[in-house]
């Protein structure tokens, strides 16, 4: 097998057989990740044959792989060497190449081809590997990124960091040049870069990151305004961002967190994101250090800055439909301003008759618990009043049905006693023409039955009163019972006889 790789690699650096017509293939793949590559050949590299994969490098041949054993019989041959796996397949003919945990010193440029030693190397492709950094921050931090570089480059090189465009790199920072945190908003006064002879390494550390930093970076050998890629890097920065809703007339704080130690004495500002103008301040704190709670405000809005905790506090009061759309809150420094959080505002009107009992908002940048809305209270009182409203009237008229009936009944029961006549048994007593009971001649306790006979004549319609009384004897006054009755009067035959 050793024997095999030093005939191989002398004749690649001896006879590398590159051939026009293969075009080179770019491959762009992030750190860590894994290559797969396909190379069909035809006839003219035959199955029995070696194939091999080997790497371009600083003007060498560095052979990585290539299958062992080859024969006529179609058969699959694999091999493996490292991260790096090739498989020849006679039955498709095509040879399978896999290279697994990428990284960064990974890029360059490859060849997968056939061996023969009659013809030498036959090229089945040419693959320009660019193995990238993938690099995730929040805004307003910071990010830092190492970039080694190889013995070719020399002590007295420059090295550049450099954003893609569409048509060119545009230096950022680079080795050789003074380089600075300014007080300025360009991203080259932002960004440090720090040679490291010993290692050979170059640190680029970028600070106050911006969503609109999010991009494609290049380190590289910069000669003659042009650079050489050494590393590549693909940064991506999120926002911060909140989502709040509220109520017309109501009020609304907004916190935003930031690093203490970095930014407390800063000053901040809560700004108003526009179409044209980007984003208006509306109310800033000062940068007075010795302070941890500073408070300010101006009309209608109130900032307070907690340079202990590290919290900004905005409060907006008597919220208005205009008032609904996109804020910031900022670092606010010379003019300057970086985004700490984004701050989405939506205010709803209320309706006519809605008394407003509170406000309300939600939380989408960080988890919050659910606060029911100012207007659930309001509907569920004005729904609650309406059933009490609807139960009262029905239990009013069904009052007022049991009464009536009550009294029907009560009525007709009144005329069915009074056509009852008692016969007299035991004593009888007369009424008179004044209408007078007189009481019968046997005093015994209890009456049993009462003769009403009738000597005048009476009005139908007139009722009758009368009292009853068992005995005539004297009782005490707590023992006194006395029974009335209602007597209704009609016309009954009565015998001649008397």
């Amino acid at each position: 097998m050793a024997m095999e790789l030093r005939v191989l690699l002398l004749l690649l650096l001896c006879c590398p057989g590159f051939q026009a017509q293969i075009l080179e293939s770019k491959e762009r793949q992030s750190e860590g990740s894994t290559l797969y590559v396909q190379c069909p050949y035809t006839a003219q590299a035959n199955s029995y044959q070696p194939k091999v994969w080997y790497r371009v490098r600083y003007g060498e041949v560095e052979l990585l792989a290539l299958t062992t054993n080859p024969t006529k019989y179609l058969h699959t041959n694999q091999s493996t060497n490292g991260n790096v796996t090739i498989e020849d397949n006679p039955m498709h003919g095509t040879v399978f190449i896999t290279m697994t945990n990428l990284q960064i010193e990974d890029s360059g440029i490859y060849c997968c081809a056939s061996f023969s030693y009659s013809y030498g190397y036959l090229l089945l492709k040419v693959i320009s590997l660019h193995v990238f950094k993938e690099l995730h921050a929040w805004e307003l931090d910071s990010l830092s990124v190492q970039c080694k570089y190889s013995t070719w480059v020399h002590s007295t090189d420059v090295i550049a960091w450099c954003r893609k465009t569409q048509t060119d790199c545009k230096v950022v920072a680079r080795t050789g040049y003074p380089s600075a945190q300014r007080n300025s908003k360009a991203l080259e006064d932002r960004t440090l870069i720090q040679v490291d002879s010993q290692r050979r390494t170059v640190s680029i550390t970028m600070h106050k990151l911006q969503a609109q930093d999010t991009g494609v970076y290049w380190c590289g050998l910069y000669q003659h305004s042009r650079i050489t890629l050494i590393m590549e890097a693909s940064v991506n920065v999120s926002k911060r961002t909140q989502h709040h809703t509220a109520k017309e007339s109501g009020s609304l704080s907004v916190q935003c967190p930031y690093s203490a130690p970095e930014y407390g004495a800063v000053s901040k500002a809560w700004c108003k994101e526009g179409a044209m103008e980007g984003c208006s301040v509306l109310i800033t704190t000062n940068s007075k250090p010795s302070q941890y709670q500073r408070t300010f405000q101006h009309g209608k809005l109130t900032i307070q800055d907690d340079t202990d905790q590290g919290v900004v506090t905005i409060t907006m009061g008597e919220l208005q439909a205009q008032d609904s759309g996109v804020y910031s809150c900022v670092l606010y420094e010379h003019d300057h301003i970086f985004r700490m959080v984004e701050v989405t505002l939506n205010i709803s009107e209320v309706s006519a008759g809605t008394t407003l009992l509170g406000t309300g908002g939600t939380n989408q940048g960080t988890p919050s618990g659910d606060n029911p809305a100012p207007s659930s209270n309001v509907n569920f009182f004005i729904l609650l009043s309406g059933i009490l409203s609807v139960l009262f009237i029905l239990a009013l008229i069904s009052l007022v049905t049991l009464c009536v009936r009550q009294r029907k009944r009560l009525k007709g029961r009144g005329n069915t006693e009074a056509e009852d006549i008692y016969e007299k048994t035991e004593g009888t007593a007369q009424l008179d023409s004044t209408g007078r009971i007189e009481s019968p001649k046997d005093d015994s306790k209890d009456l049993k039955y009462v003769t009403l006979n009738f000597t005048s004549q009476l009005i139908p319609e007139d009722p009758l009163y009368c009292n009853v009384e068992p005995s005539q004897a004297h009782r005490k006054p707590k023992d006194e019972n006395v029974e009335y009755a209602i007597i209704a009067l009609k016309q009954v035959p009565t015998n001649d006889k008397g």
